[in-house]
């Protein structure tokens, strides 16, 4: 497959799955979906200190959205809610032009081809979006 949408890259990526399934135990949830598409991710999240100590993704979404997901499922654990804000300030930055995230998340630069196609970038923040949503639902079960 020669189309730079779908570089090996993003199919090693979205088959190794990183992270697929649910935590059997997550302290919180959060999903997003992209109307325009019909893409959904779930992504459960347990937190200490609040920082992630585990994750685990759902997806019924195209490679892209699973290819995200896999690098979040491999290389989020340890972060903060203001780490993967900006993480995903980065990714976009990417999407927009921009240089690729440092390591560990450097393997969003196989995302390089979608850069073109303004509306495959969602499908990209998707599983950022979905995170973020997990650490909002963690701030609303919060006391006071």
């Amino acid at each position: 497959m020669s189309d730079p949408l779908y570089r090996k890259e993003l199919l090693r990526l979205a088959a190794d799955a990183t992270g697929a399934g649910r935590l059997p135990s997550a302290c919180f949830t959060g999903q997003a979906f992209n109307p325009t598409c019909g893409d959904r991710v779930t992504i459960d999240i347990a937190l200490e200190e609040n920082r992630i100590a585990g994750i685990a993704h759902a997806t019924k979404a195209c490679v892209l959205t699973q290819a995200s997901a896999a690098i979040l499922g491999a290389e989020l654990v340890g972060f903060s809610r203001d780490e993967v804000l900006q993480l995903r300030e980065k990714v976009a930055d990417m999407l927009g032009g921009g240089d690729r995230p440092d390591a560990p998340f450097d393997a969003f630069g196989a995302f390089d081809g979608v850069v073109p196609h303004a509306n495959r970038h969602n499908c990209v923040l998707l599983p950022l979006d979905a995170v973020l949503a997990a650490f909002d639902a963690s701030d609303a079960r919060k006391p006071g």
